[in-house]
């Protein structure tokens, strides 16, 4: 498969960074160095770290080792022998300290570095690279051990994806959403809670905007549950997340009995389907919660709003009758490219992944959930990329990947069949022949991730959001002292109407006033002189530069709630 095929030419990207970087700078210790989405790092001990300087020295050595084709060759080895070849590499030794089964190390040249692979056979086979940033990363993300220094680079197989990743990245960096975040005082971080956000009220408004709008959405199909954020360990073990998920998880002790925090919903969702006795006339039964969920991510990929220790889905469970499992599909595909329409993005692509190797559930079972997956795909005349072997280990899946203004795609929806969890939590429900049978469970997000969706929203709207969804909506400027009795009034009418609005009435001018409104990204500024109050009429000014001059409060206000009513983009 390309993605693996690309995992592995970054990979090994990262070890010629590594060795490019010994070579130049024999005395710096190596850390780690894996791959990440859109490429790779490695961790460097040096005690001045890097210069932007030192990057360039770094990338043309990298280049004069790629160019000598050097084969990468997989060299088994006993613990003893690797103390020996890390004899003088720290982090690598605490590395092997804790690696249990096989030692394997991987070689190019002169440089060995532990490693468990996979790559690819030569360096010759690197065809475009770029290193990107420096940053700093504790050792194993721990404060408390020694900060190193962070190379990121990445790694395409032509010139040509590079050159597009670069142009894409450039005007990323000019929309990214933690720059965004601040200017419009939407939330921060804070050394006191690595990795968790704090929402200012202003992104408060935009996420309940978006919660009351999904709502809205499931009000008339779903019911919807709230559960506890800890749970005890015996469940994550019947879940199977305990054996597949545990060194993402986060633990703590109640009573001297073990309890995790929990990374999915889908377990405490299923305890409120088994307190009740269930019949198959209930069915199919659409259980929605907008639950928190926490996942222990390494410091190093944490990224803003992208990567979170803490985040919130839009969840649901559905359970629901072997024979209904095509038609729920169908309503939830339906349902998902809705959500995205009014969202803004009219243009997605799909992914069905079938069974994975570590996996639970037999393979009639597996087989059944791939065919419904597949036959509501085709019923609703869908492509799709097939990716074999990269479904849940509970289930096969289909993945919505939604394009956004510059290009990027980004995973946010997804339709997953589930037939082992009700069979490893004994659910039923009683059957028209009056016997116990066994749900089929489908677990589906719409948006994912509340905090990833709110970032990809920032980005693709440059910080500009429609109407519905921004903050302030309308903010009142006013060109002198003797206005500001009409700008409150109009002000108090726009609040009774439930429209978010803001008065700027400092001695300033209204150039800048308006300069400033634009910098806010407010959809609508309006000004208020002498002429609007004498003809209680209203100057709007869009973010756009378009302004309409002696339009009555009472047409504005009307023309406006119908723009929000119908959540225009």
């Amino acid at each position: 498969m390309k993605k693996d095929k690309l995992e592995a030419l970054r990979h090994s990207t990262s070890h010629v960074l590594a060795q490019a970087v010994k070579e130049l700078f024999p005395n710096v210790k190596l850390g780690i160095g894996p791959t990440i989405e859109d490429g790779f790092y490695y961790d460097f001990d040096k005690k001045d770290g890097f210069s932007k300087e030192d990057l360039d020295k770094i990338e043309k050595r990298m280049q004069e080792i790629i160019n000598k084709d050097l084969k990468i060759k997989k060299i088994a080895s006993t613990n003893k022998k690797a103390k020996e070849i890390l004899k003088n590499e720290p982090y690598k030794l605490d590395i092997l300290n804790e690696l249990k089964g096989k030692i394997t190390f991987y070689q190019q040249g002169n440089f060995i570095d532990l490693c468990k692979g996979p790559h690819i056979k030569s360096t010759g086979e690197i065809k475009a690279f770029k290193l990107l940033k420096i940053a700093g990363a504790y050792w194993k993300g721990l404060e408390t051990n020694p900060m190193l220094t962070r190379i990121y680079g990445t790694a395409f197989f032509t010139k040509e994806e590079l050159q597009e990743f670069i142009r894409v990245r450039e005007e990323a960096e000019k929309r990214d959403h933690r720059k965004i975040g601040k200017q419009l005082d939407l939330f921060s971080f804070h050394d006191e809670a690595p990795g968790f956000v704090f929402w200012h009220n202003k992104g408060s408004i935009i996420w309940n905007e978006i919660e009351s709008y999904l709502r809205e959405k499931l009000k008339d199909d779903y019911i919807e549950v709230k559960t506890p954020l800890i749970l005890r360990k015996e469940l994550w073990e019947t879940s199977g997340h305990w054996d597949h998920y545990k060194e993402n998880m986060y633990f703590t002790k109640i009573d001297n009995k073990d309890f995790a925090v929990r990374p999915m919903n889908c377990p405490s969702g299923i305890l409120v389907y088994k307190n009740s006795l269930h019949s198959y006339k209930e069915l199919p039964l659409r259980v929605t919660e907008f639950g928190i969920v926490h996942r222990h991510e390494l410091s190093g990929v944490l990224s803003g709003l992208f990567r979170v220790r803490k985040f919130t889905q839009d969840d649901a469970h559905i359970y629901c009758l072997p024979d209904q499992i095509k038609e729920e599909i169908k309503k939830l595909i339906d349902l998902i490219k809705e959500v995205y329409t009014t969202f803004g993005f009219k243009e997605y692509h799909i992914e069905l992944s079938t069974r994975p190797k570590n996996s639970i559930g037999t393979d009639q079972d597996w087989n059944k959930a791939t065919k419904a997956l597949k036959d509501a795909l085709k019923e609703r005349k869908l492509k799709y990329k097939l990716n074999e072997g990269e479904g849940a280990f509970y289930g096969p899946k289909v993945d919505f990947h939604i394009k956004d203004c510059i290009g990027r795609t980004w995973q946010c929806g997804t339709i997953q069949v589930d037939f082992s969890m009700p069979q490893r939590f004994n659910l039923t429900y009683e059957g028209e022949d009056g016997r116990k049978h066994v749900p089929v469970m489908i677990h589906r997000t719409i948006i994912g991730s509340f905090e990833r969706f709110i970032g990809i929203l920032i980005e693709h709207y440059n910080g500009k959001f429609p109407l519905w969804l921004a903050p302030v909506q309308v903010r009142l400027l006013t060109i002198n002292d003797r206005n500001k009795k009409f700008a409150n009034e109009v002000k108090n009418t726009l609040i009774e109407n439930e429209i978010r609005v803001e008065l700027d009435d400092r001695t300033e001018s209204i150039p800048k006033k308006v300069r400033d409104a634009q910098e806010d990204k407010i959809p609508l500024a309006i000004t208020i002189g002498d002429k609007e109050d004498k003809n209680k009429t209203l100057a709007i000014r869009t973010l756009d530069g378009k302004v309409k001059f002696g339009v009555k409060v009472n047409d504005f206000i009307r023309n406006l709630l119908k723009e929000i009513k119908e959540r225009k983009c």
